[in-house]
């Protein structure tokens, strides 16, 4: 089975304007929010005390295909994405689709929300076939953290 290639140009997988959110916003965000593993995005599920996905896929980038990511990272890593604003564009009452983070070796992880409760996240390294994506998410982090 192949890997498929991710879409290219989705509005709804940009970054809201840095002032979309105030301070006050994005704490009750990181309190309302939170980071929970899945099998379907680690290479090496053993390492996190998962059982190997019952019902792997292969279309998923792993978050662990360059390092182990644990729990506490990933989830610091969100909060992080959510404090600098990282997060899609939501209405009212809901919550971002997306939070994007970049760790200390410059690699950009994505997070968004899980189907079946929507304050549940999901993460994932953006891959070599999210070149662009990468780099948007990137500069943006770079700017945003001086």
């Amino acid at each position: 089975m192949s890997i498929r290639k991710r879409e290219g140009n989705r509005p709804d997988r940009r970054f809201a304007d840095e002032e979309f959110l105030k301070v006050e916003d994005r704490k009750a965000l990181c309190a309302r929010l939170r980071y929970v593993e899945s099998a379907n995005h680690k290479l090496r599920p053993g390492d996190y005390g998962f059982h190997p996905s019952h019902n792997p896929r292969p279309s998923k980038s792993p978050c662990d295909a360059l390092r182990a990511v644990l729990l506490a990272e990933a989830s610091s890593l969100m909060q992080q994405g959510i404090m600098l604003g990282m997060v899609s564009q939501f209405g009212d009452g809901s919550v971002p689709k997306y939070i994007w983070a970049v760790d200390e070796a410059n690699e950009v992880y994505e997070a968004n929300t899980r189907p079946e409760l929507e304050t549940d996240y999901h993460g994932y390294r953006l891959g070599d076939d999210e070149r662009d994506m990468r780099a948007y998410i990137l500069k943006e982090w770079k700017r945003r953290c001086r």
